[in-house]
């Protein structure tokens, strides 16, 4: 069971706070340790024990957005908005999900599950081993040592301080961010596309203004800033 989570929540709609604390007490692990109409008034709250952000992008003053960078210690955060077009500009601040409003049910409980796998993978996750040869990696995660081959690596997912390892058999996690994991010189094959994600060039199918896809039909976001990392695949 995935640990107590403390939430905050800012919306300035008063129908739409309401609706979120309804879904979120649904939830018996989560507590709403604060609610606010502004950014502003949220700001002197920082020093709580806050696990879990939920805010409107769009408010007035300080924007959601904004607030985010304020609140950058807070390890989970989800955005709800009526402008699915700033989504993009929202995974680039640390983001875990983005709800277009109206919000439902359904929606809400799907991330949900984004959220408690997020916080199950930041617990059990221990630590990256050493390199043991020029392409195999070693990891350890739960007690368990796993020797994992880079060609078999998909893509890696960055989770703030910790990387998730994609492959097609399993999914690994290291103590490690992803800017780090990829100074280091077994990843040289891989390019950064996004904040979250780095991929390896050999197995990138196509692209277009919005995302990659790779081999076995993963199709992953391109971040506005990292665009020109994939300039060696422009024509």
């Amino acid at each position: 069971m995935v640990k107590h989570i403390r939430c905050m929540i800012i919306d300035e709609d008063e129908l739409d706070r309401l609706v979120l604390q309804h879904y979120i007490k649904q939830y018996q692990n989560i507590e709403i340790a604060a609610c606010f109409d502004s950014a502003e008034k949220a700001i002197s709250y920082l020093d709580l024990p806050v696990d879990l952000l939920i805010t409107e992008t769009n408010l007035k003053g300080m924007s959601g957005l904004e607030f985010r960078k304020f609140a950058h210690k807070i390890p989970a955060c989800i955005f709800v908005s009526s402008h699915p077009e700033l989504a993009a500009g929202a995974f680039e601040i640390n983001t875990l999900d983005f709800i277009t409003k109206p919000l439902t049910a359904e929606r809400f409980h799907h991330s949900m599950e984004r959220l408690f796998d997020f916080f199950e993978v930041k617990e059990k996750c221990e630590c990256y081993d050493a390199l043991i040869g020029e392409n195999c990696i070693k990891i350890k995660e739960g007690g368990n040592v796993f020797q994992v081959k880079m060609k078999d690596i998909l893509y890696l997912e960055a989770l703030k301080d910790y990387t998730r390892i994609i492959t097609f058999e399993k999914k690994y996690c290291i103590l490690n961010s992803l800017g780090n994991i990829l100074q280091k010189s077994c990843f040289d094959s891989f390019v950064r596309i996004h904040r979250s994600y780095a991929v390896p060039r050999h197995l990138i199918r196509g692209k277009n203004c919005h995302e990659v896809e790779l081999a076995h039909h993963i199709k992953l976001p391109i971040g506005r800033t990292y665009k020109d990392n994939l300039s060696f695949f422009n024509p």
